[in-house]
């Protein structure tokens, strides 16, 4: 039986030849790069190409679009990492890709950068892994194998073997989502991380389902320590594809070749839009749907109260005084008396999705158990109501936050002003303000999703709030709401997912929580309860409350 110990010493047969001339067939790409590409010359690698090398994780996965220059990348990485000494970071690395074309190529680049960067011959030799399975069994497997005077070496396998444990190093796994089961592959390598090894695992997608796209809801959720980067079609062009290609054809190149070529690419799919999608756009193909089931949602949910407040059309034209005098004591009658059942030992955190008229601007109270449970006691939901009077009702109620551990706010378009004097009134140090871009989505609502699945993260139980967490949508491979869906609410209202979003935001609120703070109540609270507001100015609380 050969171990790898065995392996290390090269004790199987080794053949050393012309990188060029003597594999069998032409090295794809890996050969027919030019004789003088130096990488580390200004411009050679593309922005997205130095970001993926800069990201210094022990886990990296990259979703990629077809022909973005990942794996070129990682073969100048995996170059740097075998010429360096032990004491400079050096190891060796071994690189699984699918096919064995794969293997070629990449040994290929290899071969080039060895020369031009490590001042080292480069050459490629072809030998036999052998690879033994658990149950005694061994195989062997071609490779090809580039060694370092730093004593380290690169291997390019042919085929993914059964004792990746065996390995020691730095591991590729290239176009993991055509790999047989790339979880299994996961998990034995993972060990490597012991002894100071990594895992790159590069892809292109081949469904939402498969443990490729499985493995980056989990990086993304915060279940798999691994840094995620999503690099598609169309980026590699923007940070410069087609001029390289034009410079290594001898062509010229314009700004509008851009936009021709990328034409052209996206043509040749036809009617195949979701094939398209899939191969430029590092969208898995069948990513569609809603991110949570009915019964996931409803299994989440338990009592709580849940206050709706709908302001009249006219409501904004009166006096300040009154606005004010009013909503203090629709305070006083409606909302504080929930506040005064929320449980003092829990840490509390609010967050709040804006909106002035059309949506719901609701503030969404998550309490946070020893246990780190997360709890929904408390969602309060104002519907055209002004801007001072948001900010007054929020300046209210966040005192009265036993335990208070901060809070998050829309703070895109409108919202930006009661974020901004929300975090002037109780201190940056508590208060976020937020832009919900595509990117914080991308961050957290995989996150917030997994947490209501699995019921660490508990729901106010109401029927409005589940249509509009079944409101969350796979957009692209973004979980959102689409900028289209619309529902009715209890009180015949159109939503667009607005404590969906509230709850989102509230639960990132609660993965943030800063230093526990006790905020004195305002004594203007006391001073203007109980006064009355002239008649007709306000006409319909459209409140609704449980628990």
């Amino acid at each position: 039986m050969t171990s790898q110990a065995d392996i290390d010493r090269d004790t199987s047969p080794v053949m050393t030849r012309d990188p060029r001339a003597s594999l069998p067939g032409d090295l794809p790409r890996g050969a027919d790069i030019p004789d003088d590409l130096d990488p580390l010359a200004d411009g050679v690698l593309m922005r997205h190409q130095a970001d993926w090398i800069a990201d210094p994780a022990d886990i990296k996965i990259c979703a990629k679009g077809r022909r973005t220059g990942i794996t070129f990348a990682e073969s100048f990485d995996a170059t740097l990492i075998a010429a360096a000494k032990r004491s400079a970071g050096g190891q060796n690395y071994f690189y699984i890709g699918d096919t064995k074309d794969k293997g070629r190529e990449f040994i290929g680049y290899i071969s080039h950068f060895a020369k031009i960067v490590a001042k080292d011959l480069g050459e490629i030799e072809e030998f036999l892994f052998e690879d033994q399975a658990e149950d005694g069994t061994t195989r062997q497997i071609a490779a090809y194998r580039v060694r370092f005077a730093s004593g380290f070496r690169v291997e390019a396998l042919s085929s993914r073997p059964e004792n990746i444990r065996g390995l020691q190093g730095v591991v590729c796994i290239d176009e993991a989502a055509f790999h047989r089961d790339v979880r299994s592959v996961l998990d034995a390598v993972t060990a490597l991380l012991i002894w100071g090894g990594k895992i790159r695992i590069i892809s292109s997608h081949n469904g939402m389902l498969n443990p490729f796209n499985e493995m980056i809801r989990e990086a993304e959720s915060g279940k798999l320590p691994a840094s995620v980067h999503t690099v598609t079609f169309h980026d590699a062009v923007v940070n410069g594809l087609f001029r390289r290609v034009y410079l290594m054809k001898s062509k010229t190149w314009s700004p509008e070749v851009d936009e021709q070529e990328e034409t052209k690419i996206r043509a040749a799919y036809g009617a195949r839009r979701a094939a398209m999608r899939q191969e430029l756009d590092a969208v898995p193909a069948d990513a569609a749907g809603a991110a949570l089931t009915r019964v996931q949602i409803e299994a989440a949910m338990e009592p709580s109260t849940v206050i709706r407040l709908h302001f009249d059309d006219d409501f904004k034209h009166l006096p300040a005084e009154y606005r004010k005098a009013y909503v203090t004591g629709l305070f006083r009658r409606e909302v504080e008396p929930a506040l005064r059942l929320l449980k003092p030992g829990d840490r509390h955190v609010f967050g709040f999705d804006f909106a002035r008229s059309g949506d719901a601007s609701v503030n969404w109270i998550m309490a946070v158990e020893q246990t780190t449970t997360r709890r929904s006691p408390l969602v309060v939901e104002l519907r055209n109501c002004p801007f001072d009077q948001q900010r007054e009702m929020l300046f209210m109620m966040v005192p009265m936050l036993p335990r208070f551990s901060g809070g998050k706010l829309d703070a895109t378009g409108n919202g930006a002003y009661l974020a901004e004097v929300t975090a002037q009134k109780f201190g940056a140090h508590l208060i976020e303000e937020i832009k919900l871009s595509e990117e914080w989505y991308r961050t957290h609502a995989p996150r917030y999703v997994d947490a209501v699945a699995e019921r660490s993260c508990r729901l106010a139980q109401d029927e409005d709030i589940v249509q509009d967490h079944q409101g969350l949508q796979y957009v692209g491979r973004i979980i959102k709401i689409p900028d289209d869906h619309r529902t009715k609410g209890s009180d015949g209202l159109d939503r667009h997912g607005d404590a969906a979003i509230a709850g989102m935001i509230a639960y990132a609120a609660s993965e943030d929580m800063r230093i526990e703070t006790k905020i004195e109540t305002p004594s203007t609270m006391a001073e203007a309860d109980g006064q009355q507001a002239p008649a007709g100015m306000y006409r319909d609380t459209r409140r609704a409350l449980w628990g």
